[in-house]
């Protein structure tokens, strides 16, 4: 009986096997189980539960730091574009949609960020393209962050820094979805439908970047690194805005 119920599945197999071998000659598409060997053999697909996350863009540039709380004691002149208070993690970006996603990279340091407010103005134009929250600058720096001025000490004087960026999520709202612009471009303030393609890499969440490809290196001419950023006004009358330097567009 054994023996038969053996020969029994042997030709049933068979059966299927050659059914399935008909169909697909045919054209036709169809799904069969997939056997415990095979499936052990199939190659893994990464995702954020294997500890690495998808990168939309990658680059690096020039970043100063501010905190805008309103107060006027750093020199802005209202709360962050976003409408959210000011706070560790927030940076201001010249381009990029507001509540974009992503991290900085820093001499072994990465920390996370969301795109909160607009900036820097003018020294955007000299590459200046992140303006980066003081609590996070001062912890990628060595430094403290000074709640009496608003800005960092014990970092040697550091107010401007080279960093990588990454991209893992776009704001929904206008912005370039795209390598930073200088905010004299307006870029800020339009609607993006065409974002950058996504470089062929993943971020493994312990670690940097592997395999990036397509980035930009932002060029920027010398900027003094020995003494803390310039605090300074600049009125955009053409688009009713005014921005903080580096810092905050009041809407």
């Amino acid at each position: 009986m054994s023996l038969f119920f053996g020969m029994y599945k042997n030709r049933l197999a068979a059966a299927t096997l050659v059914g399935a071998s008909v169909l697909a000659s045919a054209g036709v598409a169809c799904a069969l189980p997939v056997s415990p060997s095979l499936a052990a053999t199939a190659p893994a697909v990464s995702g954020p539960e294997d500890g690495v996350e998808a990168v939309l863009l990658h680059g690096s540039t020039r970043a100063s730091y501010f905190w805008d709380d309103s107060s006027g004691r750093a020199g802005d002149t209202g709360l962050p574009a976003s409408g959210k208070p000011m706070q560790k993690g927030m940076i201001a970006s010249p381009s990029w949609p507001l509540l974009t996603e992503g991290y900085i990279l820093y001499k072994g340091k990465r920390a996370k960020f969301f795109v909160g407010d607009r900036g820097p103005g003018v020294p955007s134009n000299r590459g200046i393209m992140l303006d980066i929250d003081a609590k996070t600058f001062a912890d990628l720096t060595g430094g403290t962050f000074n709640a009496g001025t608003l800005g960092v000490d014990g970092n040697g004087g550091m107010g401007h820094i080279d960093v990588e960026y990454v991209i893992t999520r776009w704001g929904d709202g206008v912005g370039r979805k795209n390598h930073p612009v200088a905010f004299s471009t307006g870029a800020w303030g339009r609607k993006d439908p065409n974002p950058a393609d996504p470089p062929k890499t993943v971020l493994a969440k312990s670690g940097r970047p592997k395999k990036v490809t397509e980035t930009e290196q932002v060029s920027a001419a010398p900027v003094s690194t020995s003494a803390k950023p310039k605090v300074m006004a600049e009125a955009l009358s053409a688009a009713g805005l005014s921005v903080r330097e580096p810092g905050a567009v009041v809407w």
